[in-house]
């Protein structure tokens, strides 16, 4: 993501939250590559359903989180991981 793309998500991120909220992240990842994205949030609730062929993982993580940036920050750790695919 460059910094405008950046700036523009957190802005719509402050305007749909209020600080701290409970905030969904959703991934599809390859099957070898869940743990990587399981801890990036060890300590929120993590569901996993895999694919038809069990090729890849979808991921939907709800998290308390305190403000966009970490929203962003958690992004952008999750960005690389090989294969990911926010959603």
């Amino acid at each position: 993501m460059d910094e405008k793309a950046i700036a523009s998500f957190k802005e719509k991120l402050d305007v749909q939250h209020q600080w701290p909220d409970v905030y969904m992240f959703k991934f599809i990842v390859p099957a070898s590559k869940v743990n990587e994205v399981t801890a990036l949030f060890k300590n929120d609730q993590v569901e996993e359903r895999a694919s038809s062929n069990g090729k890849y993982i979808s991921v939907t993580v709800k998290a308390m989180i305190g403000s966009s940036d970490e929203v962003i920050a958690k992004y952008i750790e999750a960005k690389k991981i090989e294969g990911i695919i926010s959603l």
